[in-house]
């Protein structure tokens, strides 16, 4: 079962591994996401951790509480899901680079 395994490159191939993510993680930390919501009334911004770096309200929206909820649910909603679309593809592309971790 293992008879052509090469077992001393599994070391460098974790570190490999290990430095990728590292790498990745830095990345995708630094990418920004804005989402619109109410044709705009409302914006967030994200990065690519699903942080919340900040929020824009239309005045309009000061004096109607249940419609800035609404939009403002559904701006952070899609914000955060850029940011985990993001992160799903980026590990999708990492883990194909690596080629089965080049054993």
């Amino acid at each position: 079962m293992f008879k052509d395994f090469d077992f001393s490159k599994m070391g460098e191939a974790l570190a490999q591994a290990q430095q990728k993510a590292k790498e990745f993680e830095e990345e995708n930390a630094a990418k920004e996401f804005i989402s619109k919501s109410g044709g705009g009334l409302i914006s967030v911004k994200s990065n690519g951790n699903g942080e919340i770096l900040d929020i824009n309200i239309d005045d309009s929206l000061l004096d109607d509480k249940d419609s800035l909820q609404i939009l403002l649910i559904s701006a952070i909603n899609d914000a955060m899901k850029l940011a985990a679309d993001e992160k799903k593809k980026a590990a999708a592309s990492m883990l194909g680079g690596l080629g089965g971790f080049g054993l």
